[in-house]
């Protein structure tokens, strides 16, 4: 797989900002120290928003705030395909397959449309579009990527994933769980080529696993209304971290022949799923360096979160042949993964 290319929209918005944010709009909320203490808490200090925060922030009715988040998912998805199709030296003609996530925004075409009319692929290219996956979005169209590439050998995949997280930012949710998405939540687009054939140096992907656990598909899921779409999740979703470590494991083990991977990318969750993580499989800090840097720098980006931690791994990458594990997880609740090892080209 080739290095990804991971884009941002220009608005950054502090942490301090959001707290005032909270502190205006729900001044006579009877949790108000206490919410404002955990969402602190965090570590995130910054994140991108596709529009304006008093924009984002503002109720307005849901054709209105569904037709923006969705041209700005596609703005997103398209500026970060474009950006890898031009680092790769891949003319648009030469794309056999795109898969393409997006949970924000409801549209009928959806982002794989878009980009074969906005980039110029063939109209015989094949598309896999995923609009339900939430966080597991990046990892999950990887997954189909690689079986794309061993159906069909020779080909080149293009992953395009997309998020207008702002979206669910919305005044109405005052519960604990959607003050902290208000801080934890950015918007961002992200791509990356799958291939059969060598795309430089980088990694190899060599297995691929999907895990769901049974009856829990109530802690977290994405609610509509007449006010647009909002994200909301129990206090049990914080502990599937470490139900899905037994599971991934024994996949890893089995898979490997080995105990322990030697770097993971991991999907920037939050602070609990990344602490959850690194006690299950006993790594340590440094392990997860890159995921935590880019919780605290650019906040939870959804499904394209495993491709901003995939590109800090390039920047400083692991030695030759060493092994290790992509992750994501969400909704469902569903983990997928990648075990690949590092390759010099």
């Amino acid at each position: 797989m080739s290095r990804p290319v991971v884009v941002f929209p220009p608005y950054e918005v502090e942490l301090d900002e959001i707290l005032a944010d909270i502190r205006t709009h729900h001044a006579d909320h009877p949790d108000l120290r206490r919410i404002l203490r955990i969402v602190g808490r965090t570590g995130v200090r910054s994140r991108r928003f596709a529009r304006p925060l008093e924009q984002v922030a503002k109720s307005e009715p849901i054709e209105e705030r569904n037709r923006r988040t969705f041209a700005d998912v596609c703005a997103l998805g398209e500026q970060a395909a474009r950006a890898l199709l031009a680092e790769q030296g891949v003319e648009p003609g030469q794309v056999d397959c795109v898969v393409t996530s997006h949970s924000t925004g409801i549209a009928i075409p959806g982002l794989d449309v878009h980009l074969l009319n906005a980039l110029g692929l063939r109209p015989d290219v094949r598309r896999l579009p995923m609009t339900q996956l939430g966080c597991t979005g990046g990892a999950l169209a990887l997954v189909r990527a690689v079986e794309q590439v061993h159906a069909h050998p020779g080909s080149r995949v293009l992953v395009v994933i997309a998020e207008a997280l702002n979206t669910v930012y919305q005044h109405s949710d005052d519960s604990v769980e959607a003050m902290i998405y208000k801080v934890l939540f950015g918007d961002s687009g992200g791509a990356v080529m799958v291939s059969d054939t060598p795309l430089g140096t980088g990694l190899v992907v060599q297995d691929t696993w999907e895990f769901t656990l049974p009856d829990t598909t109530e802690r977290q899921r994405l609610r509509l209304d007449g006010l647009g779409q909002h994200f909301d999740s129990t206090s049990g979703a914080l502990k599937s971290m470490g139900e899905l470590v037994p599971p991934l494991l024994d996949w890893y083990r089995r898979s490997a022949g080995r105990d322990a991977p030697d770097f993971w990318v991991a999907h920037t969750g939050g602070p609990r799923i990344l602490s959850d993580l690194e006690d299950g499989v006993g790594c340590d800090r440094k392990q997860l360096a890159h995921s935590w840097d880019s919780l605290h720098e650019r906040g939870n980006l959804g499904g394209v979160a495993v491709l901003d931690v995939l590109d800090r791994l390039y920047a400083t990458p692991p030695d030759q042949g060493a092994s290790g594990v992509l992750i994501g997880l969400g909704p469902g609740f569903s983990a997928a993964a990648c075990r690949a090892v590092w390759h010099i080209g």
